[in-house]
């Protein structure tokens, strides 16, 4: 045979995405000898991410855009936006370390640009590489904090997630780190006392390793934006693995961390555990199926949040778009549309059964085509095209354009009364909208935009799952039912319950993952270790 049948290390981590990258990393200048697994070719969600870090407090970025922020500041907006989904303690943590957090990934090569974004919107074009990635600005949040941007974009066009991630693999490879792609982790090894010792896994090496690499290189990207070609790529790769994959075990003398994702990929988990979220894009890769948390249960782990799914409905660039109205079928305002995306699709999915429309005003409609030149990018302006072209119907007058579009036509129209009744006031808009983004609807025709949350390629609806293991939130351990840990197990990223698990900002999810990763890598390898005498298997 051409590859081991029994490996050891001292900390084995599944799963090669940003939690894991930095996992691995920690241990081994901790002084680890480490082996990275993974399903797949590594890079997991975060290389086809966007590849925004949420980070403030005054960061070397914002401080050379000139931008004002505190670490107080940070906290006091994200703990309105997540909620208690972690200690106030951990929170502080998040945020007191975030400046040094962004030194710790330049210092690993991710470039950061302090090119700030003059307008509002979900993902920046290629001129802008600092923005407000979340809700900061917006009503309800401002007066609570003062907002500043803390979406750190990594610095290269189009989708900049695969930047953040090839410099993350380039320092693993630095370290020495051993990484063995096309490994799937199949079970857990512990011992009689209940301690995690190694995995169990399939591997492929060889021409069947390099057709498995090339098939779920497909399935990642194109096959993310074509779930039908995704599936046929998945089911070849797999027939490959149970052809040709042969047994691997790896021992752990400290410990496992389980970064493996999350699992949007798997129907039968969003079916058990988050049913009212369907229909949307799956925003992640072949290996977001819940194997991380299943093989942490599988050791008696414990599970938290598994209902928390970002739904993202965004509705800019281009930026005009924030002065439209969102209504639902019987004309009345679901939220200030200021809002990031995320709490907008919340909304929509948990209220209004994934239904909504643009109320917007021909002024409004010409703004928006002026802007599509200069604040989006590729897949934006075919997006933002597609609305104005397929899913808009227009009328003369409100009436005319609530009945073709199917929505209450007095409902309608008692909405666009009260919002432009305040806005020719100066009083403050119904749904808490600031006062910059609010446009009157007066000038006709009137067009509703339809942005249900859909199986459309053209206007997709990207999700992602939040929930997963429970941890200590000092060291990353995970925690039975009980609150005692699982010996041996650790976990990080979307495996596990973490600082977005309750509610998700652009850049919160990579944060999380570089921190609890981060986290985890380093106490993984102060575990007390096992008699290396002994043999587990």
């Amino acid at each position: 045979m051409d590859f081991e049948a029994e490996l050891a290390a001292d900390v084995v981590v599944v799963g090669l995405g940003a939690a894991g990258a930095c996992a691995a990393i920690e241990a081994a200048r901790a002084g680890a000898e480490v082996v990275v697994l993974d399903r797949f070719n590594g890079g997991g969600a975060s290389a086809m991410s966007g590849g925004i870090v949420y980070a403030g407090g005054g960061t070397t970025i914002q401080r050379q855009a000139g931008v004002e922020d505190t670490q107080e500041a940070m906290f006091e907006y994200l703990r309105r936006e997540v909620g208690d989904v972690v200690s106030a303690e951990t929170l502080r943590r998040f945020c007191d370390g975030s400046v040094e957090m962004i030194d710790w990934l330049s210092d690993l090569g991710v470039p950061f640009e302090a090119s700030l974004c003059p307008y509002k919107t979900s993902y920046p074009s290629n001129r802008h590489y600092l923005y407000y990635s979340g809700s900061e600005a917006a009503g309800g949040f401002r007066d609570a904090a003062k907002p500043a941007p803390r979406g750190h974009r990594a610095h290269g066009r189009g989708i900049s997630g695969k930047v953040l991630y090839d410099r993350m693999a380039d320092a693993l490879r630095a370290l020495g780190v051993r990484v063995l792609t096309q490994t799937a982790v199949k079970d857990l090894v512990t011992d009689d006392s209940g301690r995690v010792v190694g995995v169990e896994c399939r591997r492929l090496t060889g021409k069947p390793a390099a057709k498995h690499r090339r098939l779920s290189k497909y399935a990642a990207k194109p096959g993310v934006y074509a779930p039908p070609l995704r599936k046929r790529l998945n089911a070849r790769a797999e027939a490959v693995e149970r052809q040709h994959a042969r047994p691997l075990r790896v021992h752990a003398r400290r410990g496992v961390v389980l970064a493996a994702g999350g699992f949007i990929e798997n129907r039968e988990m969003m079916r058990r555990h988050a049913p009212a979220f369907r229909g949307g894009l799956p925003l992640g890769t072949s290996g977001d199926d819940g194997s991380g948390i299943r093989l942490g249960e599988s050791a008696g782990g414990a599970t938290a949040e598994l209902d928390s799914v970002s739904v993202w409905r965004f509705i800019s660039p281009p930026s005009a778009f924030l002065g439209s109205l969102l209504v639902d079928a019987k004309g009345r305002r679901i939220c200030d549309e200021s809002r990031y995306g995320a709490a907008l699709g919340h909304a929509m999915v948990t209220e209004h059964e994934g239904r909504g429309w643009l109320m917007v005003d021909a002024d409004l409609v010409r703004e928006v085509r002026r802007q599509i030149g200069s604040q989006t990018v590729w897949f934006q302006r075919m997006q933002t095209e597609y609305l104005l072209r397929s899913r808009r119907v227009s009328g003369v007058t409100v009436e005319e354009v609530a009945a073709k579009a199917g929505v209450d036509a007095e409902g309608l129209r008692a909405t666009v009364e009260a919002h432009n009744a305040a806005a020719a006031a100066g009083l403050p808009d119904p749904a808490g909208k600031p006062a910059e983004f609010v446009r009157p609807m007066i000038k006709a025709p009137f067009a509703l935009l339809d942005i249900a949350v859909g199986p459309s390629m053209l206007y997709p609806c990207p999700m992602l799952t939040l929930g997963g293991l429970r941890v200590n939130e000092e060291t990353g351990a995970v925690l039975r039912s009980d609150g005692e840990p699982v010996a041996g197990l650790f976990a990080a990223g979307r495996t596990a319950v973490g600082i977005c698990s309750r509610s998700y900002v652009s850049g919160l999810s990579l944060a999380d993952c570089i921190f609890s990763g981060r986290r985890a890598g380093r106490h993984v390898q102060a575990a007390s270790g096992l008699d290396t005498n002994k043999n587990v298997f």
